[in-house]
């Protein structure tokens, strides 16, 4: 495929915007917890639509040609994380946990869990262990495996809605993961040990998109729409790092800036220095934001997700990561999941704005 490159100026913030895909299609990059950059900066790895089903794609970054990745049964859009070397792209298909030789293009299964759908990946901090949310036909659970294929195992199980498992940046036999609905935040060590809530709140309080704070070892998460928060880990004190309606949140790896997108109102991506709480637009994405949960402060309820349960009888292509489609939680492709480049100079984010969701990535002015 040719290079589908051009470069411009955002008219508000003038900083320099390069877009890297135009086709019709949905592309759009990595889940907010990963990186779509190689390590070394030099190519872009982002999921597009363009042949009819989720496949990887890659780029070099900002203007080379795109290539297929991944062929054949569609991946799960949110799953892909580059392995440490950047020689091996991870991934989901339905019930495994797949890698991808970025050189040959070839395959290899690293486990499988026999009837289950698997979530998106993380990667543990040595790069030897992939951990993503499983629901089977005994509920929900976080699914562990080693990237070279030799073990596999089901971490913990868990009674409600499991979704964004992380390893630990310090403490890797440590996952935090998320519960849906309140509450929220809870940990389990990789052996199943351990399994504990971080923070006690009701669904009124709308917390979301935890991660860690960089190097700190602390997490930071969403009170949407209220404020950015941090929360020390082992949970003893949580903190205010800025109030305002921050939305998807990706850290810099020492913990001292987060880049986030907003939505209603949509202000732009911010730049947020965390000792201060002071923060900058970086550009305006302009993307629709679909969901209608956005325009609350609370959680989907029973009903919230009776209406979603319809729209994923009506579409089969979405897995069960993404059964709020267009009613509750919306269209992830839709929302800009900002990140930063491996420099940190740089924004990677997608946007609907032309109508079908691209990927573009602003330098920091």
């Amino acid at each position: 495929m040719t290079s589908e490159y051009r470069r411009f100026h955002d008219p508000e913030t003038g900083a320099v915007v390069h877009q890297l895909t135009q086709h019709a299609s949905i592309n759009h990059p990595a889940y907010f917890l990963n990186s779509s950059f190689t390590p070394d900066g030099r190519f872009v790895i982002f999921t597009s639509y363009r042949t009819g089903c989720a496949q990887l794609h890659e780029l070099e970054f900002p203007d080379g040609a795109i290539h297929q990745l991944t062929q054949g049964e569609g991946i799960h859009p949110y799953s892909a994380v580059i392995s440490r070397t950047g020689l091996e792209v991870f991934f989901v298909r339905g019930n495994s946990m797949m890698a991808l030789d970025r050189t040959s293009h070839r395959e290899r299964v690293i486990a499988t869990f026999a009837g289950g759908q698997l979530g998106e990946c993380s990667l543990s901090p040595d790069g030897c262990w992939l951990a993503a949310a499983l629901k089977d036909a005994r509920g929900n659970a976080i699914a562990l495996a080693a990237c070279d294929g030799s073990e596999s195992r089901v971490a913990v199980r868990f009674p409600r809605t499991v979704i964004h498992p992380q390893f630990h940046p310090l403490e890797p036999e440590w996952i935090e993961f998320a519960a849906d609905p309140a509450p929220r935040m809870h940990r389990v060590r990789a052996n199943g040990n351990g399994l504990e809530c971080l923070y006690s709140h009701s669904n009124d309080e709308f917390v979301v998109h935890e991660t860690f704070l960089g190097s700190t070892g602390d997490l930071v998460f969403v009170v949407w729409p209220l404020a950015l928060k941090r929360i020390t880990w082992p949970a003893t004190e949580i903190t205010t790092v800025a109030r305002f309606n921050a939305w998807h949140i990706a850290p810099s790896r020492d913990g001292r800036s987060i880049v986030c997108d907003t939505a209603h109102p949509d202000i732009g991506i911010q730049l947020v220095d965390v000792p201060t709480g002071t923060r900058r637009t970086v550009c305006y994405p302009r993307s629709s934001n679909g969901g209608s949960q956005w325009t609350k402060s609370r959680y989907a309820l029973a009903d919230d997700w009776a209406v979603a349960q319809q729209a994923h009888e009506r579409d089969r292509s979405l897995s069960w990561m993404e059964i709020s489609s267009d009613t509750v939680y919306g269209p992830q492709w839709t929302h800009p999941h900002p990140g930063f480049s491996p420099d940190e100079r740089m924004i990677i984010y997608g946007s609907d704005v032309s109508g079908f969701t691209q990927v573009y990535v602003a330098e920091i002015p």
